[in-house]
């Protein structure tokens, strides 16, 4: 790998098909395709090879940045193949990189098959709209198709914080201006409390990551705007808790009231390797019913899954009764489906059918 440039590694992985390629001392570089982690036809890759070919890229503020944290996010773009989100980190004190494909052009909510309710989420003009799932389960992507949405149909301003800053959205009916972490603003924080005075109507957080961020988020779906975000949670029931118990106990109560008044949905969501090849995604939709907003408030986030089961009718589903139907149709393996399952006892009745 001695004269290998990292653009060519990234063109094998787009040509492959992969969704990542990670670099590490040791192994040659190794793609995932299809949930799966395969190695390229490339020599293992020494500590100094590791470092040469992530170095060439950098600027001499990113190399300072790494050297200080052993840590650094960007995205990177390659002329007529794509562009590319990385990670650099540090593991046995050699470098690794981890870089995600993002593809060029943003999917469309049909192309991602996602239900009709989350087009109507587009047509809100206030409120919190939260995607989760762990990392890689296609919460930018889904984000992404939401905006875009919203960018094509309305006139708007729609600001986006980002770190790093994947998808690259142009001005359509609406007024697009993207800030990433680093670049343009020191912190989520810093930036959603400066938005207020820069005139937005959508705003996107990347990932509201601590209590300020988090705070700030609510606060500004509070004051007639629409915020999407995401959080690394499985269910929308332990996405409500995950942000109440952010904070201190005294001031729980309160954040269940202002998260029960500002909280439109709560989209959960998973990618599975299909039978036969590719990827699926499994949802969960959480709609805020005036019911949903009542357990909310009260603080029964234990009965929210029982609501949604009941609330097919305002376009909610469930993550075990997905996971149960992608099973029955025959698009991912049964222990698959419940190795990804919320309820492994809810989910089995659901797969029978009761």
């Amino acid at each position: 790998m001695v004269e290998t440039h990292i653009n060519e590694l990234l063109q094998r992985t787009v040509e492959f098909g992969a969704s990542d390629l990670h670099l590490t001392t040791g192994l040659p570089p190794m793609v995932r395709k299809d949930g799966r982690v395969t190695p390229l036809p490339y020599d293992a890759a020494t500590p100094r090879e590791a470092q040469r070919m992530v170095y060439e890229i950098l600027t001499t503020d990113q190399i300072t940045t790494y050297e200080r944290t052993h840590e650094l996010d960007f995205s990177y773009g390659v002329s007529g193949v794509g562009r590319f989100r990385f990670n650099v980190y540090r593991q046995r004190s050699s470098l690794a990189c981890a870089m995600r494909v993002i593809p060029n052009k943003i999917p469309s909510l049909d192309q991602l098959k996602l239900p009709p309710v989350i087009r109507e989420l587009t047509r809100k003009h206030s409120g919190l709209v939260l995607v989760t799932g762990p990392t890689g389960s296609g919460k930018s992507t889904t984000i992404a198709s939401i905006i875009d949405v919203i960018n094509a149909e309305r006139e708007s301003h729609i600001l986006t914080i980002e770190d790093p800053i994947e998808y690259l959205h142009g001005h359509k009916k609406s007024m697009v201006n993207q800030r990433e972490l680093g670049g343009d603003t020191h912190s989520f924080n810093n930036a959603l409390r400066a938005a207020l005075r820069e005139d937005p109507d959508v705003i996107l957080v990347g990932e509201m990551r601590d209590l300020e961020t988090i705070a700030a988020a609510i606060t500004l779906a509070e004051t007639g705007h629409l915020v999407f975000a995401t959080l690394h949670t499985r269910s929308a029931p332990a996405t409500i808790d995950r942000i109440v118990d952010v904070f201190p106990a005294h001031q729980q109560e309160q954040i269940r009231i202002q998260l029960s008044t500002s909280i439109e949905a709560v989209i959960a969501q998973q990618l599975m390797p299909k039978i036969g090849g590719g990827r699926v995604a499994a949802i969960e939709i959480m709609i805020a019913t005036s019911a949903l907003r009542n357990l909310i408030r009260e603080g029964k986030t234990y009965q929210i899954n029982s609501v949604i089961e009941t609330g097919q009718q305002y376009g909610m589903q469930s993550m075990d009764r997905m996971l149960a139907e992608l099973h029955r149709g025959g698009t991912v393996t049964y222990e698959e489906a419940a190795t990804r399952a919320i309820d492994r006892e809810n989910f089995q009745r659901l797969v029978k059918g009761y």
